[in-house]
């Protein structure tokens, strides 16, 4: 079995050609350099250095050992630096997956203020939706993710981030529904347009219009909401979509929102890891920032 501290002193001496040297370096006596070097060489049946008078040189094995051992300590060496490094969030790598929304509108702020304060840290970013998210985690190809609730899966650990606010947009064609509130009926005699099908926000929708006893089908079905957006603004119909994700637009007319009669509930984002399992450094951190922030999240989100 390999003694790490006989090959430590071992190339002590090696250096420094002397025994009582290799010991002031080492902050130990001469003779314990001399016991251990005597247990080393029996250990590995070979002579390593000659005794001289004025010290020890190597045999030429002890040389060609030395190469060895130079080249394991200074991977140790480089081990450790970098392992500080890691402590200090000067390397690593954050691993994490949202959906494309979430990523443009509400995590990408996030990770620039991470970005410049551990500039050294390398962000890896997926997305996808939740159900893929909860899958890649469980597998561990990323350390976190931000997905939509509920979640319910024995595997992961979610903490609620905040509150989402959805709501259906229109463009100036149907400027006039705004008017007043609308029924259920009327909202559902309305072209509808949702996410694409598998989507957590597609599941939620169709969900809520169940509970009001509809089964809706979308006249438009699309995979981003950015899309969702500019069909509702060349009048293609009322978009189920998230509030804070259109304010501007909102804001300087370009979409104008439904009063319905039966405002959709709200629901939430969370922030998922994997239960059981120790968070490296830079995931740890990202953490802390996206849990300092729970207050301003309170109105995001989609798949």
């Amino acid at each position: 079995m390999m003694n790490l501290e006989w090959y430590r002193i071992f190339l002590q001496t090696a250096r420094h050609g002397n025994l009582t040297k290799a010991a002031q370096e080492l902050h130990i006596t001469q003779p314990s350099v001399s016991y251990a070097l005597k247990q080393m060489e029996q250990s590995l049946g070979i002579k390593l250095f000659n005794r001289l008078s004025k010290g020890v040189e190597l045999t030429q094995e002890g040389r060609a050992l030395l190469g060895y051992v130079e080249q394991s300590f200074s991977l140790l060496d480089a081990a450790q630096e970098h392992v500080q490094k890691l402590k200090q969030l000067t390397e690593g790598e954050l691993r994490i997956g949202a959906s494309e929304s979430l990523i443009k509108h509400l995590l990408l702020p996030k990770l620039d203020l991470f970005h410049v304060k551990y500039p050294g840290i390398r962000i890896r970013l997926s997305h996808g939706r939740t159900p893929d998210l909860a899958k890649r985690l469980k597998e561990g190809h990323i350390d976190c993710a931000i997905v939509h609730m509920p979640l319910i899966d024995p595997q992961l650990v979610i903490r609620p981030l905040a509150k989402l606010e959805e709501c259906f947009v229109v463009g100036e064609a149907h400027r006039e529904l705004t008017a007043g509130s609308l029924s259920m009926e009327e909202l559902v005699g309305l072209p509808l347009l949702f996410l694409s099908p598998g989507s957590s926000t597609r599941f939620f929708v169709e969900q809520w219009f169940a509970a009001k006893g509809y089964t809706v089908k979308p006249d438009i079905e699309l995979g981003s909401i950015d899309l969702l957006a500019e069909f509702a603004r060349r009048g293609y119909g009322a978009a189920f979509i998230t509030r804070s994700f259109v304010e501007a637009e909102l804001q300087n007319g370009m979409l104008y929102e439904l009063q319905l009669e039966e405002p959709v509930p709200p629901r939430s984002i969370g922030f998922a890891i994997r239960r059981e399992v120790q968070l490296s450094m830079p995931a740890d951190r990202f953490a802390r920032l996206l849990m300092d922030m729970e207050e301003h999240w309170k109105n995001a989100g989609s798949d």
